[in-house]
C-alpha cells in the first residue's frame, strides 16, 4: 500500500504560517480570489453536492455551536469542515471566536487523506467570498470601506477588498474599546495606503460605499443600527449572522435592498434571510455570477451579500494550501487509521515477536509527550 493510501497529511498552523510567509499575503489572497471565482462560475450542483450544514447550538457551558459543513466532489473526494463558534473565547480563553479544522476524505476508500487548520483558512476564504460578491454588486469605484466589528474576520475582509477596490479610507467601529484601539496595529501588516478613522455605526452607514458587518452580537439583540441614511449604492457584506436568531441588519434595510445569499437554504435558517419572506430574497451568488449582465444595474443600488459560509469555499482554500504544501514539502504524514497487514484481523499487530518493539516505541512516545508538555 502506498504512503498516500496509508497516511494522513496533517497541515498544522505552523505549516500554514510558513506558506503565507514564503508566498506572501497578497499573492495568496489574489490566487484564492481567482480560484474561488473560477469555482463559483463553474459550479455544477450535480458534480459538487453541498448539503446545508448541521450541528449543535447550546448555551451551557458557554454560548456557542459546533457544526459540520460537508461537500461531496463526486468521483473524487468528500470534504468536511468542523467549525465552532464561541463568542466568549477571546475574553475567557484567549482563543479565536471561530475554531475549525478541514478534513479531506477519499471517496474510493473512505481514507482520511488530509487534515488542515481551518482557523486561518476560514478567515481567508470568508474575506475572499466578500471580495467576489462585492466586485459583482458594489459600485466599481468604491473608495470608503466601513467595518462594523473589528475582530479577526475584519482583517481579512479589508485585505480581500483592498485587492479589488481602490480604497482610500477605512472607517471602523467595535463595541469593545480595546478591539478598536488595537485595530490599526493589527492591520498595519497589510501596508495599505488608506486613512483609518474610528466612527459611530450611524456615520459608517451614512458615508461608506461598502460595509462589512462581522460582529458577535447576541441572539435577538440585533439589528446593529436602525433607520439611517446611506448612499444609494451602499453594498453590505453581512458576515456575522451565523446562528439561528442572530441577525445584524434591520429588516427595513433588507427589504429596500437586493439581498443575494451565498446559500439560500442555509441563509433562511442562520443568515439575514431568516428575517425575510421568499419573495424578498434575490438570486444566489452562483446564479448572479453566471448571469452578470442581468445584475450590472445593482452596482448603483443598495445590495446585501448574505454570507453564511460555503463548504465550496473551504474546498478551494484547502486545495490551494495543500498544493503549496506539496510544492514546499510541508506537513506531517501520520498513520492515524489502523491499516492491518491482514484486513480481516483487527489484532494483526499483537504478535510475540513484535511485543518488545511496540513497548519500546511506547516508551519513546511517552518521553516525547513529557518533553512537549514541559516546554
Amino acid at each position: 500500500m502506498s504512503l498516500s493510501n496509508r497516511h494522513t497529511l496533517v497541515l498544522s498552523a505552523s505549516d500554514v504560517e510558513a506558506i503565507v510567509t514564503e508566498v506572501g499575503m497578497d499573492e495568496i489572497m489574489d490566487q484564492l480570489i481567482g480560484n474561488m471565482t473560477e469555482a463559483f462560475n463553474n459550479f455544477d450542483a450535480n458534480k459538487t453536492i453541498i448539503p446545508t450544514r448541521s450541528g449543535f447550538n447550546y448555551t451551557q457551558p458557554e454560548l456557542g455551536l459546533i457544526e459540520w459543513m460537508p461537500l461531496h466532489d463526486v468521483g473524487d473526494k468528500m470534504v468536511v469542515k468542523m467549525v465552532g463558534y464561541h463568542p466568549n473565547n477571546p475574553k475567557k480563553y484567549d482563543l479565536p471566536t471561530i475554531v475549525s479544522t478541514i478534513s479531506n476524505y477519499d471517496t474510493k476508500t473512505g481514507h482520511l487523506k488530509s487534515l488542515v487548520d481551518g482557523v486561518f483558512l476560514t478567515a481567508l476564504r470568508t474575506g475572499s467570498a466578500s471580495a467576489i460578491a462585492s466586485k459583482l454588486l458594489a459600485h466599481p469605484k468604491s473608495e470608503t470601506l466601513g467595518l462594523i466589528g473589528c475582530g479577526a474576520q475584519a482583517i481579512t475582509q479589508l485585505h480581500a477588498l483592498s485587492r479589488i477596490f481602490p480604497l482610500k479610507k477605512v472607517i471602523f467601529y467595535d463595541i469593545d474599546e480595546a478591539t478598536c484601539q488595537s485595530f490599526k496595529n493589527r492591520v498595519a501588516i497589510l501596508e495599505l495606503p488608506v486613512e483609518y478613522e474610528l466612527q459611530p455605526i450611524e456615520q459608517i452607514v451614512a458615508t461608506a460605499d461598502i460595509i462589512c458587518t462581522a460582529t458577535s452580537i447576541d441572539i435577538g439583540e440585533g439589528p446593529l443600527f436602525e433607520k439611517c441614511p446611506s448612499k444609494d449604492h451602499l453594498h453590505i457584506n453581512a458576515i456575522g449572522s451565523d446562528f439561528p436568531g442572530k441577525t445584524e441588519l434591520p429588516i427595513d434595510f433588507l427589504k429596500q435592498s437586493y439581498v443575494c445569499p451565498d446559500f439560500p437554504d442555509q441563509a433562511i435558517k442562520e443568515g439575514e434571510c431568516q428575517q425575510l419572506a421568499a419573495e424578498d430574497i434575490g438570486k444566489d451568488l452562483f446564479y448572479c455570477m453566471k448571469n452578470v449582465a442581468q445584475f450590472k444595474h445593482l452596482q448603483k443600488e443598495r445590495t446585501v451579500f448574505d454570507s453564511t459560509g460555503l463548504p465550496l469555499e473551504d474546498l478551494i482554500v484547502m486545495d490551494l494550501f495543500l498544493a503549496y504544501a506539496e510544492k514546499m514539502k510541508l506537513g506531517q504524514l501520520i498513520e492515524i487509521e489502523t491499516m492491518s497487514e491482514d484486513a480481516k484481523n483487527p489484532y494483526h499487530f499483537v504478535k510475540k515477536e513484535r511485543t518488545i518493539d511496540i513497548k519500546q516505541s511506547l516508551k519513546i512516545k511517552q518521553l516525547e509527550y513529557l518533553e512537549r508538555n514541559e516546554t
